[in-house]
Formats: structure tokens, sequence, C-alpha cells
């Protein structure tokens, strides 16, 4: 091979690039060095080639203009001019960029001369990540390396749980960082199905990115201006999308949607028993709450938290597809009453857990209003849908709810955490909550106090979870994000059509699926002729969890499986992650039939 007579002018500037390459082992690593090092490059010189550290040096000097020449000359007579003290700091940050074994956080900024060291670790940070986000929607990659709890608290190859009273250096951070996300759940996969919160968003992630870097709390626009603000403009937005136009509704963000219905029955109480706040639950009656058989967990929890206790939490009977009975509400009602209780409030669920079931809300808003009852709307996994003009419909009559809840990080795939308590009367959550520290809500500050909205939570610290949710706004715009959505039904119906055409498969209901969710049974080859019965379901029981345990093994695919009332375990698949397509549905059903078929 005829070798290459290397020019004077480069040869600086090789040496620097190979410092670089040194610890870079992807080609597109290689192409964000060379766009890092040489900006003057014609754009013609960035191509899409995979090849070797080496060949991409021998590819570069190829590809230099005579225009980048010039400028690399000039680059490189400056060099040569500089300072040797110059020369000590150029070397030094390049013996950094190699090697991060003998630099420590306390090297890095605040620092003093920390600032090329902190870049460095930085950027191996994010070259992680990027390698990390790549390798996650990439649908050959294995969605987890499962391991046991033991094992993990073992340590794996390196990987040690364990704290030290000594620190470690940064290189074992970076890899320990790698770890992390190697014996974790890439819960962006196109296969991964198993939460309702799913997906990987780019531009989400960015705003989470941005959030932690400004490390601010939520309490007062003192030290959070920006996001406050931000924060007042979605909840309008999100309370004139559910229909409160003509009222000056109100909200905050908080911890995920648990939190969002215990702040929802918590000004439920405080509305029709203000005394509750400084008096306790001593001087009021027995109070009850009433929600349906379907309706998510975190109901009893609020009220056990509350002081209301579970006993005093009442389900109320579904229909066949989960959703409430309006006739079962009201007669539960009038039991209640009769009993000497004190019903203050009904919780109606706007897409459910398992089913999806979407609660008749105007028939429950109905009896809300003749026994003066309180209305929240549990609209974390379905409030979505208010979102798309075709599906919207199914949660008419939210906007005669007292307060709803409404989590972003589900169906809008807002990464995780992001939930909202929505309420139709401005100041009553101030009212419930406010306790008005001194030291942070001083009345005569210099800006509009409105806007210190940190006594409304019954947080002090309260993290930012708005920005990641407004940049995707920005990016997506609201018909953005009812595109997806709408994706997500017609996936789940196609799902549905080609279940019902396979007799190995049943499935839970044999409409439609009204949301995106959509349950049914596997029957391996020796259970699919058997009648029904207590013994073929005592067997049916047992392959979920199997076909389960296999595909975590495997690290294939993930979904949930659950029994519920009767009903032994079954699947239920959720459709929530913009990266699934109709490939990866076909590919579920292949991977189902392939680990169960034996059973």
């Amino acid at each position: 091979m005829m070798e290459l007579e290397q020019p004077d002018w480069l040869e600086w500037e090789q040496s620097r690039l190979n410092c670089f390459l040194c610890n870079i082992h992807r080609y597109s690593d290689v192409c964000l060095t060379i766009g890092f090092l040489y900006p003057s490059l014609s754009k013609s010189s960035v191509v899409s080639l995979k090849m070797g550290k080496n060949m991409m040096i021998l590819w570069l000097l190829l590809r230099i203009t005579d225009d980048d020449k010039k400028q690399m000359r000039k680059k490189s007579i400056h060099a040569c001019q500089s300072t040797d003290k110059d020369v000590i700091k150029e070397a030094h940050a390049e013996n950094l960029m190699t090697n991060l074994s003998n630099a420590y956080a306390s090297d890095l900024l605040p620092s003093k001369e920390g600032e090329d060291l902190t870049k460095c670790f930085l950027l191996r940070v994010v070259n992680i990540l990027l390698h990390y986000i790549e390798k996650t929607f990439d649908v050959k990659s294995k969605i987890l390396d499962f391991h046991h709890p033991h094992q993990l608290l073992e340590g794996l190859d390196g990987f040690d749980l364990e704290l030290s009273d000594h620190p470690e250096c940064l290189e074992q951070l970076l890899v320990d960082c790698t770890d992390t996300l190697k014996y974790g759940v890439k819960t962006g996969h196109p296969r991964y199905f198993n939460q309702l919160s799913g997906g990987l968003d780019v531009i989400g992630l960015a705003g989470e990115w941005l959030t932690a870097t400004a490390n601010t709390n939520m309490f007062t626009y003192e030290i959070a201006p920006v996001f406050t603000v931000m924060e007042t403009v979605l909840l309008k937005k999100m309370c004139e999308i559910i229909g409160w136009r003509e009222t000056e509704a109100d909200g905050i963000f908080s911890p995920g949607g648990s939190i969002s219905n215990l702040y929802g029955i918590l000004v439920a109480r405080y509305k029709q028993y203000p005394e509750i706040k400084a008096r306790g639950m001593a001087v009021l009656p027995c109070i009850v709450l009433f929600v349906s058989e379907q309706g998510h967990y975190s109901i009893k929890k609020a009220a056990a938290t509350l002081g209301i206790g579970t006993d005093n939490v009442i389900e109320v009977k579904c229909d066949e597809r989960g959703k409430m009975i309006p006739a079962e509400l009201e007669k539960n009602i009038l039991q209640a009453k009769r009993k000497g209780q004190t019903p203050f409030c009904v919780v109606a669920t706007a897409g459910s857990t398992v089913f999806g079931a979407f609660d008749p809300l105007h028939d429950i808003a109905d009896i809300c209003e003749i026994h003066r009852l309180w209305m929240h709307v549990d609209a974390a996994w379905g409030g979505g849908l208010l979102l798309s003009r075709k599906h919207s419909y199914k949660l008419s009559g939210i906007e005669r709810a007292d307060s709803v809840t409404w989590n972003p990080h589900k169906l809008m795939g807002v990464p995780l955490q992001c939930s909202a308590l929505l309420t139709r009367e401005k100041g009553l959550l101030g009212a419930c909550n406010q306790m008005q520290a001194e030291y942070l809500f001083q009345p005569d500050k210099v800006y509009n106090i409105n806007f210190d909205t940190g006594d409304k939570t019954i947080q002090c610290g309260r993290h930012v979870d708005v920005f990641k949710l407004w940049l995707m706004w920005k990016a997506k715009g609201t018909y953005g994000f009812e595109v997806q959505i709408d994706r997500y039904m017609e996936l789940a119906k196609y799902f549905y059509k080609v279940l019902k055409k396979k007799d190995n498969f049943k499935l839970v209901f044999d409409a439609e699926p009204e949301f995106t969710n959509v349950c049914f049974w596997y029957f391996p080859p020796r259970l699919k002729h058997i009648p029904e019965s207590f013994e073929r379901d005592q067997e049916l029981q047992k392959i979920a969890p199997k076909i389960k345990a296999q595909m975590i093994v495997e690290g294939t695919v993930m979904l949930s499986y659950q029994p519920c009332g009767d009903k032994v375990n079954f699947f239920r698949m959720v459709f929530s992650n913009p990266a699934t397509r109709q490939t990866d549905v076909d590919y579920l059903i292949d991977e189902i039939q392939r680990l169960g078929k034996d059973l």
C-alpha cells in the first residue's frame, strides 16, 4: 500500500485527534469528535461510513479540502507559537481526556482549574447515555439482562453496590454508570409493554437533563422564576382542555398519580369540613367515599394516610367491562346514609389500570349533584385521550368534575414523573394546605407572590416536573400528541383483531378495546381443547407467570399479567410507547407462542 506523506501542518492536529480517539469506541463518537475538533471541515467530509480508528484518520487525511488545510495550518502555527505554559496546560488536558483513573470528584468544578476535567467527565457520561439510547431503540437488543437481587447485592463483574468510606476515581464512576444501565430495564425499547408509562421521548429527556442542571425547587418564584410561570401556563392549558373555560381553575404538579389522587380527596374533605385543618378528624362524623371496584388502589392508600380509614372506602360494583354501575353507586350512597355514615366524595375512573375502562361520568356527576358530593376523576391513565378529537368523547362529563388527576407521564409519554392535580375552584388548594412559613412566603416581596405556589402543596421541596412537558408540548404541539395517541389506539385495535382470529388466544372481552388495554389468555396446545372447568382454570392460572418468567430471563419482551376477580391470570397489553410498531406486536404474539407451546 502506498505510504502517504504526512503534511507538517497536521502533525499536531493528528496527535490531538489520536488522543481523543483513544477512549472512543464507536463510529458515531468519532464523527462527533471530528466535528468538535475540526468545525471548519466541509459538509461533504461527513459521510456515513463504518470504520476503525486508524481508517478514520486515513479517511480524514484524504477528505480534507484546501480551505481546511489553510485553517489547520493557521491553527498549527498558532500552537507552535504558544508558550511553554500553554503546551503544559494542553498536555494536561489531553492526559485528563485519556485517563480518569487518577481523577476524583473533588477535582471537578467548582475546584480550581477543574473546567477541563469537568467537560471531559460529562462528555464521557453523555457518550454512555447516547450508547444506551441507541441500544434502547434497537429491536435486536435485549430489554434487560436479568439477574436476581442477591446477585446484584453480591456484585457482578466488578459492579459493587456497597458504599465505601473513601472516594473512588472518576473512571470507576463511569464504569458504574455503564453497569447501572446495563443491568436495568430499557423502558423505551419498542417491545416494552409492561407498564402504563413506557417509551423514551428524546425531547422529554433533554428537558429532564436541563431540569437536573438547573437543580431548583418549585416552592417560590424567587428561586424558580421560569418554571413556576411554566407550571401556571400548563395548568391553565390542561384545565381548558378538560372544559373549565368559564371558571378560575387551579392545580399543582405532584410526584405521581397516587399523590394527585390524595390531593383530590384532601381538598374534597376540606371543602365540606374546613375545620379538619385545625381540629382534626375527631370533630368529623364518620365520613365515607366511593370508588369503583376497578379503581386504583391509591384511593385506599389515600384514605389510610388521611385518617379516613380503608374501611370507609366503599367499592361500587362494575359491569362486565369494568365500568362503575351508576345504580349501584346510588344504592351504596343511600345504604351508607342509613347506617349513619356521611358520604362526601365519589372517585370516578377514566381509564382503569387493568381493563382501561371509563366510568359513565355524566351519570356519576348527576348523582353527585343530587347528594352534594365532591366528584374526583382519576384520569391518570386516560387523561391524555382528551387530546384526541376522535376519542375524547370517552371522557364526556369530566368537565363536571370538581377535581381531576392527569398523568402526562403515561399516555403522553413524558419521562417519569409528571402528574397534575387539577381543581375547578381556585384558592381551595391554598386554603387547605398553606401554613405561611415566614422564611419562604413573605407577603412584601418585590414580585407578584401569587406565583409562590409552594404553599398550595403538602410538600416543601418539590421537583421541577413541568419543563419536560412544556418542551415536549412545544416540540409536538397539541396535534402532535393527538397523532401519537391515535396511533396507540390503532395498534390496540390491530392487536385485538389479530388475537381474535387465533384459536390459541382468548380475549377477556370479546368487544373491541375501548382504550389501549387489551387483556387476553394464551392456551398452550395441551389446554386448548379442555372444556372450561375449575381444574382447567387452575392450570391456566400458571401459564402467564411461566411465560413472563421466560420473557424476563431471555430479555426479549416485557408484558404484564394479573388475575382479576374470578378471572385467573391473564396478560394485559397496553400501548403507550411511541417506538412500538405493528411488527413488534406480531413479534410479541410469536414470542408468547414460542415460550408457551410446551407448557
